[in-house]
């Protein structure tokens, strides 16, 4: 009897509870099925033996093209022990409220020089009311002859890309460089060329730089030591990359935001792998954004092979070019270049130069529109300076004109890029 009571017992508990968990199965698979967030192909991904793999780099593309009409550029200007004066001449005939500045000098450079430099960058009452112009506080040691420079430009790149806003083209140029157009006359001649496009001179053709260059290996102190000295050799030799193909020519150049964006964040490895080989390669500047360029099948075909810059060299060229002076005043205008190197400090040419092709003020600025309101630079402020993009080109838009569209419509250009 006792058996028998507890079977009804049972079943009020278990029919209720067989119930309630048929209930929640269905409400459970209602909720799944009428998710907005739930699609039939989750159900088909669960049972893929082999899903395709998704890489990070087909989510990079190459940046947007600026849609501002007037173009905007991004200089780093860079020098030694005794080059203060002459950074700070050549940042004023270089500037444009429209441009960002990058100003670099080398850690070998005394403390009371580099302080004479930063104050200059931080108190010149343009510079200040603008806030487009910065120092580089955390110095390198920079020699030519390693690879120092490379690492430098591209920490200049760096910089600017963070804190620079929007700009089209990065130039890079040293305090031994002048301009010979306004950079109202470069802004003008820009607006009318694809922005895609990098002045780097190059060459496939290494010739006697293959055994003088590619093959030693070199050490560059510079990248470990607080005091400069020249690199060192390595005894054994390393053979020519296979990998990829090696390519030289100036380390003076005019590139694209989308390609230093390219060298800097690489969505593939090639810049990477390109830098560690170029690390140990005499004079790698002459090498490094060639390689880089001219291996990527994203930017070989935006190659302008001009460095944009007048230089005297010896024949055939040694480490140097020549010292410009008076005697290559001529010279220097007639070949339409916006840059020319190299200059000592001061040199007479420069104050030709400010007269005769810039129109430099006593303040050492291009009295551009900009500029007009004033009787000179300790008098401006950030309101006055409202529209940027009235130019006011002279001659040298013309020469640069010719020079840019003589290279850009050249009957072979679009199949001569990095040959």
């Amino acid at each position: 009897m006792e058996t028998s009571n507890k079977l009804p017992k049972k079943r009020k508990w278990f029919i209720p509870l067989v119930f309630s968990l048929l209930l929640t199965t269905l409400v459970v698979f209602v909720s799944i099925f009428t998710s907005p967030h739930f699609s039939s192909s989750q159900l088909h991904r669960v049972h893929l033996k082999n899903p395709i793999p998704r890489f990070v780099e087909s989510k990079l593309t190459i940046s947007k093209i600026s849609s501002d009409p007037v173009p905007r550029l991004a200089y780093l200007i860079s020098g030694s022990t005794g080059d203060g004066k002459s950074l700070m001449r050549a940042l004023k005939a270089l500037y444009h409220p429209r441009n960002q500045y990058a100003v670099h000098l080398d850690l070998e450079a005394p403390a009371a020089e580099r302080l004479e430099l930063a104050n200059f960058v931080k108190n010149e009452p343009v510079f200040k009311s603008v806030g487009n112009v910065r120092m580089v506080l955390r110095a390198n040691l920079v020699t030519y002859r390693g690879p120092t420079m490379v690492t430098n430009t591209l920490h200049a790149a760096a910089i600017l890309l963070k804190d620079g806003g929007d700009w089209d083209w990065f130039i890079n140029l040293s305090a031994s460089d002048y301009p010979l157009v306004t950079q109202d006359d470069l802004l003008h001649t820009l607006i009318s060329i694809p922005r895609t496009l990098n002045f780097i001179e190059h060459t496939s053709d290494i010739g006697w730089k293959e055994y003088q260059r590619a093959k030693p290996v070199i050490i560059d102190p510079g990248l470990y030591s607080l005091h400069k000295s020249d690199v060192f050799w390595v005894s054994e030799k390393r053979s020519v990359p296979t990998a990829y193909k090696l390519f030289t020519g100036s380390a003076w150049m005019m590139l694209s935001r989308p390609f230093m964006e390219y060298c800097l964040w690489g969505w593939d490895n090639l810049p990477r792998v390109v830098l560690m080989y170029y690390a140990n390669f005499l004079s790698s500047p002459e090498g490094y954004f060639h390689t880089v360029i001219c291996n990527a099948d994203e930017f070989r075909n935006t190659t302008v092979n001009h460095d944009l810059h007048f230089i005297s060299w010896d024949n055939p060229p040694k480490q140097h070019p020549h010292f410009l002076n008076l005697d290559d005043f001529q010279s220097m205008a007639d070949s339409n270049a916006p840059f020319a190197r190299k200059f000592g400090h001061d040199d007479p040419v420069l104050d030709k130069i400010d007269s005769d092709l810039l129109g430099c003020n006593a303040d050492g600025y291009f009295p551009g529109s900009w500029f007009d309101s004033f009787g000179n630079s300790s008098t401006l402020s950030m309101q006055d300076i409202t529209n940027t993009t009235d130019l006011r080109p002279g001659p040298g838009a013309e020469r640069l004109t010719h020079l840019i569209n003589g290279l850009i419509t050249a009957p072979h250009f679009e199949t001569t890029h990095c040959v």
